[in-house]
Formats: C-alpha cells, structure tokens, sequence
C-alpha cells in the first residue's frame, strides 16, 4: 500500500546542517523556531494557540537510504538497534516526531520552542499536547535507552546519518 501525504508547512529552524546539532527536544530547550504554513491550511490553525505544546510530525528530507539497524546517538554502548527501537531519521518513511512548546500563532506563522529541527524541514501535521490524553501514567520502560537527562541534553548528532 502507497500513501500519498502532502507537505503543509515549513520548518524554519537556526539549525542548516546536520552536524552538531541537539538530537533530541530536551538538548534545545532554549532554541526557537517558526513554522510557515501554506495559506491554503492557516484556517486549521484556528484555536491552537490554547494549547502550551504541540507534536510536530515531519519529513526527514535528508535522508537517502534507510537502514534497518543503527547506532543511536545516546547509546553510550555503541550498540547497533533496531531502527524501530530509536528515534533516528533513518526509518523506512523517514518521518519524525518531536513535541515542542507553542509560543505564539500569527496568521500563517506558528513559533515554537524546544526544537531540534533542521531548517527547510517539510512539515507533515501538527497535533495539540493534551495531558489528559497523552501524560503516561504508571511504570515507564525505556528499553536500551540509558543516557540521563543531562546526556541527552548534551548530545549533539554528529556525521552517522548523513549519506
């Protein structure tokens, strides 16, 4: 089965290569960007700006050829995963997911913060963060991800991905 998904906006981000930047949301807390929607969506941005967080989903263009197994960035074991137990861009449709903080929308313009995007990103949806919906309750497993809050924080990408 084929899918065909539109690109609805534009990722504008401080980040122009793929190398040395945060590789997670927690690493650029601080870090602000736009989002450039298309005219044609600006009426579905109605009542975003309520919402404190959103989730972005989006279009690693920069990828050329998946792989079925990588080496994570916060893996400090350096172990090869399976790509579907990461959060790499290397994944069969090369899609990404990242919740960030919504600062602001103005007309087609949407400002976020806390992203770890790279500039000219095509942007696929955006979802509204709702705790109720969305707040994970009970244990939490982790899997092989070890890495502290700290490290993760820390972490830059460096060349892995790039082809």
């Amino acid at each position: 089965m084929t899918f065909e998904l539109k690109q609805i906006a534009t990722v504008c981000s401080p980040f122009c290569d793929l190398v040395n930047m945060p590789v997670q949301p927690k690493g650029a807390k601080d870090v602000y960007a736009t989002i450039e929607f298309k005219e044609e969506y600006v009426e579905g941005l109605k009542d975003l700006d309520g919402f404190s967080h959103v989730y972005l989903i989006y279009y690693f263009h920069k990828v050329k050829e998946p792989k079925l197994s990588v080496i994570p960035f916060n893996d400090m074991t350096h172990t090869p995963r399976g790509v579907f137990s990461t959060r790499t861009p290397m994944h069969p449709n090369s899609m990404g997911l990242s919740v960030v903080e919504l600062v602001k929308v103005e007309g087609n313009i949407v400002t976020i913060k806390g992203v770890d995007i790279l500039d000219g990103t095509p942007l696929l949806d955006i979802k509204p963060y709702i705790e109720n919906f969305d707040k994970v309750e009970g244990e939490v497993r982790s899997g092989w991800m070890k890495a502290s809050l700290d490290e993760v924080s820390g972490r830059k990408s460096d060349d892995r991905f790039i082809q």
